[in-house]
């Protein structure tokens, strides 16, 4: 008898566990306060990201650590399924977000303002080569050295692969789309026969965008690239040892600025590829009555 009460138990219990997690958050209510909708969570991604260390930041700036905000550690696609389930239903969400980044386009999302400028200005993404590549690799520096596109360029990549294609794909797609613009950086650059060159990356969409798109455009002069994705100190580290050639994804002065500071010695900056990105709280556009992050108090 004891068993078969401990077996319904058991199956009572696991029925109500599997109902608990399958209950929805109630739709966004402009009357009641936030954090009481969203038990006090900022869904964040990677730990190691500098958005991350930027929001602890605003947490303690904006008072918010006080009332018991937290960030909840993620990654890039936990966040985006997160806030497109989120979307669906109306509810409330607070991310981290950046631009350039598809969810802006796909969605109608608003970044949070920041009074107190805990996320700095807007963000430039460098090129940043190791030393000694001009020397080794000319054709290659000079075509990485050329490269800069648009927000719009890297959301048209990024959108495609997020509806599920091959990022090498996509980028041939884009490349395809506009020879004008790749022309610019490669006419004149005098071809190789299939040199090696590597080029590491952090695996934000953005950047993923952006390093497959220079992959190919290295292809088309005759190398023969390596890409590999690391955690954003590693990717650092590698070009300023010298065991990558060069990466496209340095948001800079603030995400990627403690690592430029650490390396900046032994690397070689190409400048900007991208101006305008921007990084910080962001929130669907149907949470009319939070504008600031002020209002999340």
């Amino acid at each position: 008898m004891r068993k078969k009460i401990t077996v319904l138990f058991v199956a009572l219990l696991s029925i109500f566990t599997l109902s608990a997690c399958g209950t929805e958050l109630a739709s966004y209510d402009p009357e009641k306060p936030l954090g009481e909708q969203i038990n006090y969570t900022i869904t964040g991604i990677d730990a190691g990201a500098g958005i991350m260390l930027s929001t602890q930041n605003a947490l303690e700036a904006y008072g918010l650590a006080d009332e018991n905000w937290q960030l909840q550690t993620s990654s890039t696609a936990a966040m985006t399924s997160t806030l497109e389930k989120a979307i669906k239903n109306k509810q409330p969400i607070v991310v981290t977000g950046w631009t350039p980044h598809w969810m802006f386009t796909k969605y109608d999302l608003k970044f949070l303002d920041d009074p107190k400028n805990v996320y700095g200005d807007a963000e430039d993404i460098h090129t940043v080569v190791r030393k000694g590549l001009k020397k080794d690799k000319p054709s290659a520096y000079e075509m990485l050295d050329r490269f800069n596109w648009t927000q719009d360029d890297m959301s048209e990549v990024m959108l495609d692969v997020n509806n599920g294609m091959d990022p090498e794909k996509a980028a041939k797609k884009w490349i395809k789309s506009n020879p004008d613009k790749v022309a610019e950086w490669t006419d004149g650059i005098e071809k190789v026969d299939g040199d090696p060159i590597k080029l590491t990356y952090v695996a934000w969409d953005s950047e993923i965008a952006s390093t497959n798109v220079v992959s190919e455009v290295l292809k088309s002069i005759g190398y023969e690239p390596t890409i590999q994705a690391m955690e954003i100190q590693p990717m650092w580290a590698s070009v300023a040892t010298g065991a990558a050639d060069g990466m496209v994804a340095a948001w800079l002065p603030n995400t990627a600025g403690v690592y430029y500071e650490d390396y900046k010695e032994d690397i070689d900056d190409l400048g900007v590829n991208l101006k305008g990105a921007r990084v910080g709280l962001a929130v669907p556009s149907y949470m009319e009555n939070i504008n600031s992050i002020e209002d999340l108090k």
